[in-house]
């Protein structure tokens, strides 16, 4: 029978430092599907027309929403320069730019 020696202490840090790690990882992943998504539409829409640009601003947006969620996830950890996410998972300027912008509340439904 094995028995773990650490103090309690050290164990609930571990176990912190684990779901930490995991945030970063799906926040990161979230991220990197945002962008996925928003590049697939620009290169099917090579000259969006006009009639497209709502659904290209709800795909910046969520761009951006994710990113937001990373960088906030990262800072948590102490990991404070976001430079790197930027260059790393390429994100356009006009993500940066949203990054943090809360989406316009939707219309309520008519009865």
């Amino acid at each position: 029978m094995s028995r773990d020696l650490r103090p309690p202490v050290d164990i609930l840090h571990y176990e912190i430092v684990q779901e930490q790690a995991s945030a970063l990882g799906r926040m990161g992943r979230t991220l990197e599907q945002a962008l996925t998504r928003l590049r697939e539409f620009d290169a099917a829409n090579a000259e969006t027309p006009s009639s497209m640009q709502p659904a290209r601003r709800k795909l910046v947006m969520e761009a951006g929403h994710a990113l937001w969620m990373f960088v906030v996830q990262r800072e948590a950890t102490g990991l404070r320069d976001s430079r790197h996410i930027m260059r790393t998972y390429n994100v356009p300027a006009e993500v940066q730019r949203c990054m943090g912008l809360s989406p316009a509340p939707s219309k309520p439904v008519a009865k």
